[in-house]
């Protein structure tokens, strides 16, 4: 009897399963299935997390909370998905109220990423020809910096220009700072040793390993995720509020 109730009092720990934290292969392989065997569309994936961005964007920052006068805020693009999800995040922010500009300093061919510009443009939202070189244009311009510019693919140990000269900027701007998915710099399997320090990260799907050692506001968004996905991955996703698609870790 009493072998018994100990070993159910040693199982109950296992119940609550900690939130799993993804490799770099990992990551590539769950949005891959999403794709190919769930019949995600591209764009509908990037259309999700790019809401889901300017949704934690809300929260971290209400447009009430904002110390400048006008809700102004940079978007910094890269080419590749994270700068569309960036552009996604941009637009809805505009419908929020909120006064985005965005940099994107090299736009991808692709047709998917020259839609979302599109759609950003037709929004009236401004695009900067520039980033300014002396931090305090863009401290006194705007009240944070959304970084959406190198993701889960890209490779940190060699940053080509013109980001690597942004990431510079990035680390010497006193605003605060947003990351999509991974921050900039980063290596998306270990700390940040030398990239920028982000005030809030949004991982997309679920965290991945760099985020363990993240200190700041972290936002997950990962509700649309089919349970089997969820269960094969072992990814123990939290309980989201309500009808919330985003939770604050």
């Amino acid at each position: 009897m009493d072998k018994m109730n100990h070993s159910s009092a040693e199982a109950e720990p296992e119940t609550i399963e900690p939130l799993r934290y993804l490799s770099k292969g990992e990551a590539s392989a769950i949005e891959t299935e999403l794709v190919r065997d769930y019949r995600f569309g591209q764009q509908q994936l990037i259309e999700i997390w790019g809401h889901a961005c300017a949704l934690a964007i809300s929260k971290a920052y209400p447009l009430n909370s904002l110390v400048k006068k006008q809700p102004t805020v940079l978007v910094i693009c890269g080419p590749e998905q994270n700068g569309s999800i960036g552009l996604v995040c941009a637009r809805h922010l505009r419908m929020f109220e909120y006064e985005p500009t965005i940099y994107h300093p090299k736009r991808s061919p692709h047709s998917l990423h020259q839609d979302f510009t599109v759609q950003c443009e037709k929004m009236d939202i401004p695009f900067l020809s520039y980033l300014p070189t002396e931090v305090q244009l863009i401290n006194d311009a705007y009240n944070l910096v959304i970084d959406a510019m190198l993701g889960p693919e890209d490779d940190v140990v060699d940053i080509k220009e013109p980001y690597a000269g942004i990431l510079v900027t990035l680390k010497q701007v006193k605003i605060p700072i947003a990351s999509v998915d991974v921050p900039s710099g980063w290596d998306v399997e270990e700390a940040g040793q030398d990239g920028i320090s982000p005030e809030v990260l949004i991982s997309l799907t679920a965290p991945k390993k760099c985020a363990m050692s993240f200190s700041g506001k972290h936002f997950l968004a990962g509700r649309f995720l089919p349970y089997d996905i969820q269960k094969k991955y072992d990814l123990n996703l939290p309980d989201y509020p309500g009808t919330d698609s985003l939770i604050e870790l």
